[in-house]
C-alpha cells in the first residue's frame, strides 16, 4: 500500500479550472493579446512559466511576462477567487487517508498566498499537511520539479507515492517523478486525455474516489 499521496489542488480539490482560465483570457486581452477563455482553459494545469508562451510571443514575454503575471495575480485574487468552492468529499476522504496512516501533500502550480483560500474552499484548512507550491518549483507542471518538492517535503521516496490531479499536466508530471498517477474528471479534461497522459484509474471526482477507495490506487 502506499505510504503517501500528492494532491493537486485547483481542478481537483476545487472548482476553479474556469475561473482561472477566465481571469488568464482577461490578462491577455488586457496587455492586447486576444485570447478566447476556452481556448485558455486547454493549457491549465500548467503554471504561468509554462502557460504564458502558448499564447505570447517569446520577445514579448521577455518584455512584458512579469507585468502580466503579475497583473493576473492580483485581478485572479480581487475577481475570481473569492468564488471558489470545493468538490463534494474533499474533507471525508482526507480523513479516510489520515486514518489509514497515509502521509497528504499538496503539489500546485498556486501561488502561496492564494492556496490558504483554496484550503478553505476545500474544507482542509485546518489540517497539517505538506505543501509545494509555485514557490518551491523552478518549472510548473508538465515538468516533475514541484511533485519532487513535495516529495522532499514528505520524506517519501515515489513508488511509495500516488499522485491525484485532473489535468494530463499533473499525469506527465507525476510520471516524470516516477509517481503513479490516478486522475479525476471534475476539472473537465478528457476521460481520454487523462488515460493517455499514463493515469492508472480514474474517478469522477473526490467524493467518487472515497466511495471506491478500498479498490483504488490510493490503498492497493
Amino acid at each position: 500500500m502506499p505510504k503517501a499521496v500528492i494532491f493537486d489542488v485547483d481542478g481537483t480539490l476545487v472548482d476553479s479550472v474556469d475561473l482561472h482560465a477566465q481571469a488568464w483570457a482577461d490578462a491577455f486581452h488586457h496587455f492586447g493579446y486576444p485570447v478566447s477563455a476556452a481556448h485558455v482553459r486547454t493549457q491549465i494545469g500548467k503554471g504561468g512559466d509554462q502557460l504564458m508562451p502558448v499564447f505570447v510571443p517569446k520577445a514579448d514575454l521577455d518584455r512584458i511576462g512579469k507585468d502580466l503575471d503579475k497583473w493576473r495575480g492580483e485581478h485572479f485574487r480581487a475577481q475570481y477567487l473569492p468564488r471558489i468552492k470545493g468538490f463534494p468529499g474533499v474533507r471525508p476522504l482526507f480523513d479516510a487517508l489520515l486514518a489509514r496512516g497515509l502521509r497528504i501533500g499538496l503539489g500546485t502550480s498556486s501561488k502561496p498566498e492564494d492556496l490558504g483560500r483554496l484550503k478553505e474552499a476545500a474544507g482542509i484548512a485546518d489540517l497539517d499537511l505538506v505543501e509545494a507550491t509555485s514557490e518551491d518549483a523552478e518549472r510548473s507542471k508538465p515538468h516533475p520539479d514541484i511533485f519532487q518538492a513535495t516529495l522532499a517535503k514528505l520524506g517519501a521516496a515515489p513508488g511509495d507515492t500516488v499522485a491525484v490531479g485532473d489535468t494530463p499536466y499533473d499525469a506527465e508530471a507525476a510520471a516524470k517523478a516516477g509517481i503513479a498517477a490516478v486522475g479525476v474528471l471534475c476539472g473537465g479534461f478528457p476521460e481520454a486525455d487523462l488515460k493517455r497522459a499514463g493515469c492508472v484509474a480514474l474517478y469522477r471526482d473526490p467524493a467518487d474516489l472515497l466511495a471506491r477507495l478500498g479498490d483504488s490506487p490510493l490503498l492497493r
